[in-house]
């Protein structure tokens, strides 16, 4: 890789700013990530990932970039207690209320959020990054229009990082729109998708192996119920996240009325096993008002010196667990990118992130708006499609085939254009109500 420069300033120590440091380590001498937060206890979510407390999955296309990336390290999760599990032959799905057929499709691995981030931050330790804890980033520092720098604040005066490149993974929150508008530049053109979706999770600990040999079960939403769960084993000994979905009728976090909820979503032999439980946590909340896409590919002129990164560029709907699998897919195009310099690096990087955020974001926008719940315009050409997909969900619970490439593509292995070829076609139009 070639030597670009000498010092990076990543915004934001989340998933998509681990990953950016670590693209950015094999092209600038010196990388530095600025994290509001301070670090907490082991196994404590940070304030800046409201998510962190929810059930959270590592997608094959993710895990096989992580391990790129870091070599190992999914060994090294299991053996911390991460869970690594065959999709599919030990993931007990249902879409639309149809159980899906099992099958083979690749690994999925489990953890909390905050055992994972703190394992690829030790690796980015390794390889030399220094980590700036505390510090708030207020704004960037720019001469004749090129960023030279970012602007950090630790809560007892203001001061300019100097960096050659300046990557924002600072989230859906961040305020790179007003940064740009200080500079001159105009905010991207954005897409949006009012979801109104709500989490409530709680940690547990089960009497015994909660599924059998499954490892994970996800039920989604069903004609009729537009409510979901997830159920993951995690690292510890014998415990469980459990979240609870709801689209505009979110799940409560007062004991009963979390389990009255559940008891609308999970089978039954599942619930009893519920109720056996020991509470390892309280019952946590999360809103998720709105899928949003910056269009940065779309801006005719940008700064030099400055990137976006993670959900400050796109942000989807958590249900679908993409978010942490596309910020290493984003993080691999940022490496492809520097390989080929730096000359026009803003244009060619967001060009390349829109090609592999695009497919994913119809791909959720698709499944949002088979939720009745969700108001929106559906044209003609969603309704056709939804018709033709509904048609592959009732295929994944009869055929084995059908189900391990509609998962393949949900797991972001291979690209949604695949639901449309010959073969699930064929499963489609064989399939009945």
């Amino acid at each position: 890789m070639p030597a670009l420069g000498a010092h990076a300033v990543v915004l934001g120590a989340g998933m998509a700013g681990l990953l950016a440091a670590r693209a950015l380590v094999e092209s600038y001498d010196k990388v530095t990530v600025v994290e509001r937060d301070l670090p907490l206890a082991h196994g404590e979510a940070r304030r800046g990932v409201p998510q962190g407390k929810h059930a959270h999955l590592l997608l094959a296309r993710g895990k096989q970039l992580l391990e790129q990336m870091f070599p190992g390290i999914t060994d090294e999760l299991v053996a911390g207690g991460a869970v690594a599990f065959p999709v599919l032959e030990q993931f007990r799905s249902q879409v639309i209320g149809r159980d899906v057929r099992r099958g083979h499709v690749g690994e999925f691995v489990s953890m909390t959020r905050p055992f994972l981030e703190s394992h690829v931050r030790q690796r980015m330790q390794v390889r030399g990054v220094t980590f700036l804890d505390g510090h708030d980033a207020v704004g960037l520092a720019a001469t004749d229009g090129r960023v030279t720098g970012a602007r950090v604040d630790d809560g007892h005066g203001e001061r300019v990082l100097d960096a050659d490149l300046v990557v924002d993974a600072l989230g859906r929150g961040a305020r790179n729109a007003a940064w740009l508008a200080e500079l001159g530049y105009p905010a991207p053109p954005t897409d949006e998708l009012h979801v109104d979706i709500g989490y409530s999770s709680r940690l547990l600990r089960t009497p015994h192996d909660a599924l059998g040999p499954d490892k994970a079960m996800l039920i989604g939403p069903k004609p009729g119920l537009s409510r979901a769960m997830a159920l993951f084993k995690v690292e510890g000994d014998s415990r469980w996240l459990l979240t609870l979905v709801g689209y505009a009728d979110h799940p409560p976090t007062d004991d009963e009325g979390f389990m009255d909820f559940a008891r609308t979503v999970v089978p039954d032999e599942t619930f009893a096993m519920l109720k056996e439980s020991e509470p390892l946590s309280e019952i946590r909340r999360f809103r998720f008002p709105t899928s949003r896409r910056r269009r940065y590919d779309k801006l005719r002129s940008f700064p030099e010196g400055l990137l976006v990164a993670g959900d400050a560029i796109c942000s989807f709907n958590p249900i679908y667990g993409q978010g942490m699998s596309v910020a290493a897919m984003q993080a691999e195009a940022l490496r492809r990118t520097l390989a080929g310099g730096d000359h026009d690096l803003a244009r060619r990087y967001f060009r390349a992130v829109a090609r592999l955020v695009a497919p994913v974001w119809r791909l959720a926008v698709q499944a949002d708006l088979a939720i009745p719940e969700i108001q929106a315009p559906r044209p003609l050409s969603f309704r056709l499609t939804n018709a033709y997909v509904e048609r592959l969900q009732r295929a994944t619970s009869l055929d084995e085939a059908a189900a391990s490439r509609f998962f393949r593509v949900t797991s972001l292995v291979d690209p949604p254009s695949r639901l449309f070829g010959p073969a699930m076609a064929w499963h489609a139009l064989r399939t009945h109500k």
